[in-house]
């Protein structure tokens, strides 16, 4: 639905005491407002306000290559890299500079993803945040991953409110009293409100602990815009980690949100690329969703008016690529260099070589069967074998970047696991099995984590079945699965604690939770695998009919 539009009425005296000519002002306009001016009355205006934002940038600080992987110095001289927190600084500097009224806003999932992140965790982030004058930030699932406390250190540290409206914090006071549901924010002589939420599944995703509860996102949002709008605020933002079908969503059914910042399916949205998801802004009715994908790769902007009453009038823009026309802010460059010094000698280990570029990515891991998934799950139940398991496991959304073709540093199997879980081995049933398959399989739509990658076993499933109904066929070791025999399992100890929704691994028999690295692991089977060929092999079939 379009947005209803009308000409911009910015009516006011210039610095000479002068009212200034306007191509929009007819003369029955003019002679009001002189009227108004002489009587004291206030002049209506419009509202300008220009939104900038990020999210899932998942502690790529560095410029990335166009796979999203590590970008060596030597590429990015070269002009081969896209983004990093310098790019980031000048793109926002210069688009403040331009716009009337702006804000830096973040949706989310800041933390985990590199190697800097998980040397300083999220000491580097604050600072780079705080040195980017990021106005807002709503909590992502990842900013739990690392435990509270790092967390709450990290909400001490940065100088902006960070929001969560539907996650009760009561059992942490001190995180509790630093993380508000909603904030109001003074612009431009405006009061806008933001509002952030978090996807619910947080609690299997990132397992932040039995303190913290997280709760569906529209009653949270009807409540906060309620409170909002009885205290005159008719301007509202929602910065939101739900994924870009949710937010959809949730801008038809709870009235009175202007415009959704969205994340966590690191979707972008744009109005002439090939890869988009939907257009920018995507309106629903007459609430705007942005999102502007992952990895600082964009800087999303979006344009809104407002009239006097707070109604969204217009709402245009495009994410910004940040790519070699960018300039990098050489203070902050050197800031990323010295904190990447440590790290050099262990990135620069070669532990082998790939053939070709060992593909799938975020999207394509989360939706079939994938050459990285597969490297990735032979390495470990080639690891595991000695212990007698019989099929390996791994969630398509714990693989975050692609392995170039070429020498492989230790730095790029790094950043492709880069959550130190580690080798987890247990015992289920058939039946057991089968039940975790169809969780695999059932948020398929969603584009979700919870994917199986698989070593050691076959499955056919349906997409369009209904949930729990999906699973076709299994095979384990070219026999079919037997619902009542005992098979050996090895995942990670993410999933073994319940994480994406893999509940019936925290029920498991003989386990084991505290086997090598995931990394660790895939680097030793590249280096005793060189030169890897990546593969696919139709262990996973899609079946449409």
């Amino acid at each position: 639905m379009p947005l209803r539009t009308r000409p911009v009425k910015q009516i006011g005296f210039d610095d000479a005491g002068r009212l200034p000519h306007s191509a929009t002002m007819n003369i029955r306009e003019f002679l009001i407002t002189l009227c108004m001016v002489a009587l004291g009355q206030p002049v209506l205006a419009d509202f300008d306000l220009t939104l900038l934002h990020t999210n899932d940038v998942h502690g790529r600080f560095e410029p990335i290559s166009a796979t999203d992987t590590i970008c060596t110095a030597a590429e990015n001289r070269k002009g081969a890299c896209f983004g990093g927190s310098a790019r980031l600084y000048t793109a926002v500097e210069e688009a403040r500079r331009t716009a009337k009224n702006s804000v830096l806003l973040d949706s989310g999932d800041q933390f985990q993803g590199s190697l800097l992140f998980r040397k300083y965790k999220g000491a580097l982030t604050a600072e780079m945040m705080n040195s980017l004058g990021y106005d807002v930030m709503a909590l992502g699932n990842h900013e739990f991953g690392s435990g509270v406390e790092t967390l709450r250190t990290f909400v001490d540290a940065v100088r902006f409110p960070v929001l969560m409206a539907n996650g009760d914090l009561t059992g942490i006071p001190a995180l509790a009293e630093q993380v508000p549901a909603s904030v109001v924010l003074p612009i431009g002589g405006q009061q806008v409100g933001f509002i952030g939420i978090v996807t619910p599944d947080t609690a299997e995703l990132a397992n932040p602990g039995f303190e913290i509860t997280f709760t569906a996102p529209e009653a949270a949002l009807r409540r906060e815009v309620a409170l909002l709008t009885a205290r005159g605020i008719d301007k509202i933002i929602v910065l939101s980690h739900v994924g870009y079908a949710t937010d959809l969503r949730l801008a038809e059914q709870v009235e009175g949100i202007d415009v959704i910042v969205g994340g966590h399916s690191h979707s972008l949205l744009h109005n002439d690329h090939i890869a988009s998801a939907g257009p920018y802004p995507t309106m629903v009715g007459q609430t705007a969703v942005v999102q502007a994908y992952a990895y600082g790769k964009y800087l999303g902007r979006l344009d809104v008016t407002f009239d006097d009453d707070g109604e969204l009038l217009s709402a245009a823009g495009e994410p910004i690529l940040l790519d070699r026309w960018v300039e990098e802010n050489p203070l902050i460059k050197k800031t990323i260099t010295n904190a990447s010094a440590p790290l050099q000698a262990l990135r620069d280990q070669v532990v082998g070589t790939a053939e070709t570029a060992i593909g799938g990515g975020l999207l394509g891991c989360r939706a079939g069967e994938c050459p990285l998934g597969n490297l990735v799950a032979e390495a470990m139940l080639a690891d595991a074998a000695k212990q007698g398991v019989d099929l390996a496991l791994m969630n398509g959304g714990g693989i975050k970047a692609l392995i170039d073709a070429g020498p492989v540093t230790m730095g790029e199997v790094m950043t492709t696991l880069p959550f130190q879980n580690t080798l987890a081995t247990f015992r289920l049933t058939g039946r057991e099995l089968m039940a975790a398959l169809e969780s695999g399989v059932s948020e398929i739509e969603e584009g979700s984590g919870r994917f199986p990658q698989v070593a050691g076993m076959r499955f056919s499933f349906r997409p369009f079945a209904p949930k729990g109904e999906r699973i076709v066929e299994v095979e384990v070791g070219g026999e079919p699965l037997d619902p009542d025999r005992d098979y050996g399992i090895v995942s990670n100890s993410f999933l073994r604690g319940g994480g994406d929704g893999y509940t019936v691994f925290r029920e498991a028999r003989e386990a084991y939770d505290f086997g090598s690295d995931i990394a660790e692991v895939v680097a030793a089977y590249l280096a005793a695998n060189d030169p890897y060929t990546p593969v696919t092999d139709g262990r996973i079939e899609m079946l449409l009919d």
